[in-house]
């Protein structure tokens, strides 16, 4: 993980998650709030490809943590920014945790 405490992966690519929200925007958002806190020295936010869990996106992990976040709106990043990133403590409404390794499937969710 080189010098920084916390690297954040945003997945910006693969097929789902980037038609499920503005992922590039998200991580703008993101390096945005670190730089505004005087964390950036610490905390490293990047884009990512696929994490290969195809329609749960948009999808974050945060390390060292491997704490992964799935159905991130752009509406969840502050409160994700504020209480995990630079809180220490994971949204658990919008942890995730991966399934079993096979073949990608499309999942689909109703809406809430």
């Amino acid at each position: 993980m080189g010098q920084y405490e916390i690297h954040v992966f945003v997945c910006t690519g693969g097929e789902t998650c980037p038609t499920q929200g503005d992922t590039g925007k998200y991580v703008k958002i993101l390096r945005a709030g670190v730089s505004q806190a005087g964390k950036h020295r610490e905390i490293r936010i990047n884009k990512s490809g696929c994490f290969s869990q195809c329609g749960n996106g948009p999808m974050m992990v945060v390390y060292p943590e491997n704490v992964w976040y799935c159905g991130v709106q752009e509406s969840d990043l502050r409160e994700i920014l504020e209480s995990h990133i630079l809180g220490g403590t994971p949204v658990a409404r919008l942890v995730y945790r991966p399934g079993v390794p096979g073949p990608n499937q499309i999942v689909k969710r109703e809406k809430v």
